[in-house]
């Protein structure tokens, strides 16, 4: 298993691993009408601008690469977007396919996202999860605790989004190597 910094050659199966995920993670929780939308043509025009510009912001994508070289997962990670007063950076994104859950990438790739937003001078993270997301029960045991919930709409529908927070992410490196 690999974790690497993601190029735009990368385009293409991150947004593969982002539609796909998207199918297994909300089904039940997004409605089928808005998940049948999603395209991976549209994801890869997202995500070629997002890596462009993580070469002039402070945000950065890294990929987990398989043992033949196929990308299984990401995560994406920056400055928080909304000038939180007590959370500094966020894990935007962190998506790993289903066949490979539960195998510890996604530790592997929290891990390289609190390296990288350490380097940039943020010592706390937050992490937004719609409230029905199987992954909420990662955060908790990497530490997060819950901070903020807002509703946001996806298909027509209301949901529930709750905000993870970490004060000082080094417990996340605590954590994670304790397991």
């Amino acid at each position: 298993m690999i974790i690497r910094e993601a190029n735009l050659n990368d385009v293409q199966a991150i947004a593969r691993v982002h539609v796909d995920t998207w199918y297994t993670t909300y089904k039940g929780i997004i409605p089928e009408s808005y998940l049948a939308k999603l395209s991976y043509q549209q994801r890869e025009i997202a995500w070629q601008k997002i890596i462009e510009d993580t070469m002039s912001s402070s945000q950065f994508v890294d990929v987990a690469e398989n043992n033949s070289g196929e990308i299984i997962g990401f995560a994406n990670s920056g400055k928080e977007r909304t000038s939180d007063r007590t959370y500094k950076g966020e894990l935007y994104a962190i998506y790993i396919l289903a066949a490979y859950q539960r195998q510890g990438i996604g530790y592997k790739l929290t891990l390289s996202a609190v390296d990288k937003l350490s380097e940039l001078g943020f010592n706390s993270m937050l992490v937004w999860v719609l409230a029905n997301n199987p992954a909420c029960g990662f955060y908790e045991n990497i530490g997060g605790q819950k901070v903020y919930e807002k509703q946001i709409e996806r298909g027509g529908v209301m949901l529930k989004e709750i905000a993870y927070g970490w004060q000082d992410i080094t417990s996340v490196r605590d954590r994670i190597s304790s397991r």
